[in-house]
């Protein structure tokens, strides 16, 4: 018979802890998917903006970045930074430095090929009419170009922060205690997989959906405008 109590008794951990990030230890789905959202987004743009590059020594290391990361699972660059950088640094890294690292670069390789099909997505002449107004070449991709590329980009965007979103549960095998630590955490001792894991399907599913919702909505009135 199904018991959903175990699910309000520990609501705390699971929540405030697990999901939110909030307590004692360094943990939360939140607190390591955000960072990981807004610096593997930065460190695309470089590597977008390095893959249109006419210099071949910048396009060929950021070409090889992307194919690499592409080609290999985020669970084994998980591993390389929890077994292999600590032993070559000789330092100790927590589970949170081990986990933020590894989505914020292999995350960089996806957002950066987004960030290239979006640049390459705007009309040449809106580039060639920025020049011809006296725009530098900086200014044109700062105020003519990424703007544009930032819109044509939000559907792949918002696509790949769903997937990172998600993917934050793989951090529950180096010992991170996200949502999906913390539900197995309670499992353990309330032996409920059922119901625990129910609930935080439940949770992903709100919250990847809401995202998707609000993208939309975004895109709509960007398009308008």
């Amino acid at each position: 018979m199904l018991d959903f109590g175990v699910v309000l008794s520990n609501f705390k951990f699971l929540i405030v802890q697990g999901f939110l990030g909030v307590g004692s230890f360094g943990g939360g789905t939140l607190r390591l998917a955000i960072p990981a959202i807004v610096l593997g987004f930065l460190l695309g743009i470089f590597i977008g903006l390095a893959r249109l590059a006419n210099v071949a020594w910048i396009r060929f290391p950021a070409t090889i970045y992307v194919e690499f990361f592409r080609g290999v699972p985020l669970v084994m660059v998980i591993f390389w930074f929890w077994f292999i950088i600590p032993q070559l640094l000789q330092l100790p890294i927590p589970e949170y430095g081990v986990a933020l690292t590894a989505f914020v670069i292999f995350e960089a390789a996806y957002f950066g090929e987004i960030v290239r099909a979006g640049v390459q997505s705007v009309p040449r002449g809106q580039a060639e009419a920025a020049t011809a107004v006296g725009l530098r070449g900086s200014q044109t991709l700062r105020f003519v170009v990424l703007p544009q590329a930032l819109r044509n980009m939000i559907p792949s965007l918002v696509t790949q922060i769903i997937v990172l979103f998600k993917d934050t549960s793989l951090a529950s095998i180096i010992g991170y205690v996200d949502l999906t630590k913390a539900a197995q955490i309670v499992n353990n001792r309330e032996i409920r997989p059922f119901e625990l894991y129910l609930f935080i399907a439940v949770v992903y599913w709100i919250c990847t959906y809401s995202m998707s919702r609000y993208a939309r909505r975004l895109e709509r009135r960007l398009a308008h405008a």
